[in-house]
């Protein structure tokens, strides 16, 4: 009898660009599409500088053919209420307290993802709930958990359910732990914008540890083998 064929390996995790806190749309654009355009990123989650309500909005649609021609969804960072009348694809939340009326509004044509789950039980509960997308080591979090926890964190998420896990990575060490762990996406922000060679040098680095870490998951033994 011939033996079954393995499963083919999961792909490889997609970028997930988050931008500075935005208030020059226009200098940020042409950083933007140089990005895009050397890299394969899924989205770009849009950190707005305080500003109001009309100048937010002349922000994202200044962003917005640069992000979305490339292929990429843009989703903001909160401002719900801005997401319909600036075009942008969905939003993502910080918490679970808001996301079954944000899901009811912006289902189906627009993407809820969902970050500052503090517990597996929040995260479960995202995941019922229908969150597009869960993210476990949450930007400017005051108590941003260790690595160790956020790769635990993955892990166990990938393992066990269907949505998809994203890993935010302060460091380019953890843009490859991530990976390996299993994360659907990594989300980078500042960790390129602040990198002295520059950005686009910084996001290729991250494109290739994440090649690394995944090529190690895949290559991982499975549970209870070797």
């Amino acid at each position: 009898m011939p033996s079954k064929k393995p499963p083919p390996a999961p792909p490889a995790p997609r970028l997930y660009l988050a931008t500075p806190p935005v208030g020059d749309a226009k200098e940020l654009a042409p950083q933007l599409k140089a990005l895009l355009a050397a890299a394969d990123v899924a989205a770009v989650l849009v950190r707005l500088a305080e500003a109001d309500e009309r100048t937010s909005i002349n922000r994202v649609k200044a962003l917005a053919p640069t992000i979305q021609d490339a292929g990429a969804a843009l989703l903001l960072d909160g401002h719900a209420d801005l997401v319909a009348r600036s075009g942008a694809d969905g939003v993502h939340l910080s918490g679970v307290e808001d996301l079954r009326p944000m899901l009811e509004k912006m289902h189906p044509d627009r993407i809820v993802g969902v970050g500052g789950l503090h517990s597996r039980h929040d995260s479960m509960v995202a995941g019922e709930a229908g969150a597009d997308y869960v993210l476990f080591g949450e930007p400017e979090a005051e108590q941003r958990p260790s690595a160790d926890a956020i790769v635990e964190r993955l892990a166990w998420w990938a393992e066990l359910f269907e949505p998809p896990c994203v890993g935010y990575a302060e460091t380019l060490d953890e843009t490859e732990a991530f990976a390996a762990a299993g994360a659907d996406f990594i989300m980078v922000g500042d960790v390129i914008w602040l990198d002295q060679r520059g950005p686009q040098a910084a996001l290729q680095d991250v494109v290739k540890r994440i090649g690394q870490g995944h090529a190690a998951h895949i290559n991982k033994p499975a549970a209870g083998t070797g």
